[in-house]
């Protein structure tokens, strides 16, 4: 008699993904189309640069700790992860954290390769719309600008597409199926019901009932189909609120504790979060996240995936029904973005939203008016007005003349003029624009989110000016009267349009006088661009007398978004400090230019200040302009050159009194005499100037650093900007480290001083960022492995490793 043999059966398949969502909404001045400076995002320029430096660059480069805390490995998180990158922080990272944008690329070839032909990399609708509240047109728009501008970066059709607050109704589906979209990632409480594929009753579901642990098909009633992943809620809070990324372990147990034990069918347990948390919210977010990849790499019972491959892998058994018009950061559905509904960023105790529902009104009236005016005007020059909309993305991309002269000769029914073309493509991008959700996001009108997006809208309304007779901005402006503001000294939201919007506003005139008054101070100011318009001078003549400074000449300023252009003459006397008077004239004529140019520069090169004022007036007009009409970051900028002499005086004065007076303070201390405070106040003011040249110097002065904080100490003095002197000292150390790297054997002695500076700086606790030096030293241990160093060399080398926390094994 045979035995029976018990079937053995194989271990189910089980997966994780995590998915991050990395996106800033777009913080461009509407006109300029760069990110002026922001205060408070000190000591960077602005928000969109510190969380690159706080997050998506570390996350291209994140730390594996060992069991004592130090770096035993540096990995791409991306390459592990599914991701996606909103389209317009991609655009401001390609041209101003290059580095970082190029390691996001790599990390989704890298994928490729990791997750069987698949991505992690998956698209997002534009500049995240909430699309239910959307209309049609608007949502192909969306949809189909996410798509172009993922293949022109990622070189390849994304499989998913990641919903702006994974806001849904069954049309957005529909037209993300129709694009070729195969999956999209939602909340679970969007969920309303289940089944299993080829039954016929739906069973209700919950956040807690539904099981997120298999893809779900949602039957569309075009036909088509689309898969929805469901990600798990509780494992996401955590991550974001409850401190599970203060333990990358206890992270990646969360995550293996998640699979059905009994279960043998295949599972995958996955999370969604904004890609922000890992860094930015979390301080050490992305080493935390590493460490789980890492722990999951070498777990045998589970495997990292992205979506797209689990998806080919295992096609749903089940499918679902949603919730129409939800999110994932609205309780109340998708009335956030259009109610008072009590949802808000918790800062503000006692404020209202009541100003996101006229805000919403007005903006979608503002909007339909501008279908009107463009359908009609676009309608007799362009095949299909709309189709060429949704083709615009091309030229957003590539805005060179070759471009746009393609997209004409493809749209256009005749001849015309490109400026013309442009203006309506302008008018309905910042229609688009203007709906980023973030402006409804958080508790006050007056917020940079909320104005940001009144930009856009101010933009447009310029714009149909700019082709039409209709004027929209005064009826828009009386509907933003019903829009109350929370702060009572704004009132309404027409208020705080006059007074965040309305200065932004930008014309050609207004370009012209910001070039003429920032041409007094421009090392090469005979041709420079401004922000998105570039200038060309066919007159300049620029005169310098001591403090005194005369510039004058004739120049066209054109713009790179419109391709509008205007010739202007200007002049501009600097009289010292922040004393800047200028004039320019649109329609000046030739002999009278002549005839200004001469009696201006010969009144200024004798001296006559008075009389190069009324020449000014008496060609140009009682009209004058200062420095207060430059653009912000200029404006900023001057400033900084105008102060910087009277600070090197104060210090050259302070500086005296420190090297004559140090033996008198000296003397005081040693019989115990108090120091009178403007001492202290000399003395640290000195020292922490000579602290900061240390590390302005192409090379650092260690003997230097030592006697300057000995002094300091010694005088019980304080560091004044101690961000500043972190930051500047690590980008002295990582200059350090690339000599270092570049001189081999000859280096020992380098690495050994710059081995002494590390005590110093714990010893005061200046902790500068040491990511990109860090990642070098890793990067020199892999390329030197296989050369002969000596062993002083290599004692010091690897005494630097111990100062920068990096172990290579």
């Amino acid at each position: 008699m045979e035995e029976e043999v018990e079937e053995v059966k194989a271990p189910a398949e089980r997966y994780i993904c995590i998915h991050g969502h990395f996106y800033q909404p777009p913080r461009e001045n509407a006109w300029l189309e760069v990110i002026e400076v922001q205060d408070s995002a000190h000591p960077y320029h602005d928000w969109n640069e510190r969380i690159s430096a706080e997050c998506y660059g570390p996350n291209t480069a994140s730390r594996i700790l060992n069991e004592k805390g130090v770096i035993k490995n540096i990995i791409n998180n991306y390459s592990r992860i599914s991701f996606n990158f909103g389209p317009t922080l991609l655009s401001w990272m390609e041209v101003y954290d290059r580095i970082t944008y190029a390691a996001i690329l790599e990390a989704d070839r890298e994928s490729v390769k990791n997750f069987s032909g698949h991505g992690s990399a998956i698209a997002q609708v534009y500049n995240h719309i909430i699309l239910p509240l959307a209309n049609r047109r608007d949502k192909q728009t969306q949809i189909v600008w996410g798509i172009r501008d993922f293949v022109h970066r990622f070189n390849r059709m994304p499989e998913g597409m990641w919903l702006a607050e994974t806001a849904v109704d069954t049309e957005s589906l529909e037209l993300l199926a129709s694009h070729g979209i195969a999956f999209t990632i939602l909340a679970p409480r969007q969920a309303k019901s289940i089944r299993k594929i080829g039954e016929l009753l739906w069973t209700g579901v919950t956040t807690e009932s539904i099981d997120t642990r298999r893809p779900y098909l949602c039957r569309l009633p075009s036909g088509r189909t689309i898969t929805l992943f469901f990600y798990d809620g509780r494992i996401a809070q955590g991550v974001a609120f409850s401190g599970l990324l203060n333990d990358g372990a206890k992270f990646c147990t969360h995550l293996q504790a998640s699979f059905e034990a009994t279960s043998d069918e295949p599972q995958l347990v996955h999370i969604a979060t904004d890609g922000e948390t890992y860094g930015h919210h979390h301080k050490h977010g992305d080493m935390a996240l590493a460490f789980c990849l890492d722990n999951i790499d070498r777990d045998s019972t589970c495997k990292l995936t992205n979506y797209a491959e689990y998806l080919a892998k295992f096609p749903p058994v089940y499918e679902a029904e949603i919730h129409e018009n939800s999110s994932w950061s609205c309780v109340h559905g998708i009335e956030r973005w259009r109610n008072n509904c009590g949802c808000h960023s918790g800062g503000n105790s006692g404020w209202h939203q009541r100003w996101r529902k006229p805000l919403r009104e007005a903006l979608d009236w503002l909007r339909d008016e501008l279908v009107v005016i463009y359908e009609r005007e676009a309608s007799a020059i362009l095949k299909d007005p709309w189709k060429a909309r949704d083709e615009y993305i091309n030229v957003i991309l590539d805005r060179t003349d070759d471009t746009i002269r393609k997209f004409m000769a493809t749209h256009c029914t005749r001849p015309v003029e490109m400026n013309l073309v442009l203006r309506l493509m302008e008018i309905q991008r910042n229609a688009q624009l203007m709906y980023t959700s973030c402006g409804w996001f958080f508790d006050e009108i007056s917020g940079i989110e909320t104005t940001q997006i009144m930009q856009y809208a101010c933009r447009a309304m310029q714009l149909v000016t700019q082709i039409s007779e209709v004027k929209l901005e005064e009826e828009f402006m009386k509907r933003l009267e019903l829009a109350p503001s929370n702060v009572p000294v704004l009132d309404n939201g027409a208020i705080i349009y006059r007074k965040y919007v309305l200065p932004a506003k930008t014309n050609l005139q207004r370009v012209g006088v910001h070039y003429a008054v920032a041409s007094i101070f421009e090392e090469d100011p005979e041709s420079f661009p401004v922000f998105n318009y570039t200038t060309r001078n066919e007159i300049f003549i620029r005169k310098e007398a001591g403090d005194h400074r005369l510039v004058l000449g004739v120049t066209q300023v054109r713009s790179n978004v419109t391709r509008s252009e205007k010739k202007f003459a200007f002049a501009v006397l600097y009289m010292g400090q922040h004393n800047i008077i200028g004039n320019i004239s649109l329609d000046m004529e030739e002999d009278k230019f002549a005839a200004l140019q001469g009696r201006i520069v010969n009144a200024f090169e004798e001296g006559r200040l008075g009389d190069i004022i009324g020449f000014m007036q008496m060609y140009f007009g009682s009209e004058k302009y200062t420095i207060w009409q430059l653009f912000q970051d200029e404006k900023r900028k001057v400033f900084n050159l105008i102060t910087e002499q009277s600070m090197n005086d104060l210090e050259a004065s302070l500086r005296r009194i420190y090297n004559r007076d140090y033996p008198l303070v000296n003397a005081l201390a040693q019989n115990d005499t108090p120091i009178p405070n403007a001492y202290r106040t000399t003395f640290e003011y000195i020292l922490n100037a000579d602290l900061v040249r240390c590390f302005l110097t192409d090379k650092i002065n260690i003997r230097e650093v030592e006697r300057i904080l000995s002094e300091l100490v010694k005088w019980k003095l304080n560091i004044d900007d101690r961000e500043k002197v972190e930051r500047l000292a690590g980008e002295s150390i990582f200059k350090e480290l690339k000599r270092i790297s570049g001189e081999g054997e000859r280096s020992a002695r380098r690495i050994e001083r710059l081995n002494r500076l590390f005590p110093l700086l714990r010893n005061f606790r200046i902790n500068p960022n040491l990511y990109k030096t860090q990642n070098l030293y890793f990067e020199i241990t892999q390329q030197q492995a296989n050369e002969q160093r000596s062993d002083s060399w290599i004692g010091q080398f690897n005494v630097l490793g111990d100062n920068l926390g990096v172990k290579v094994e």
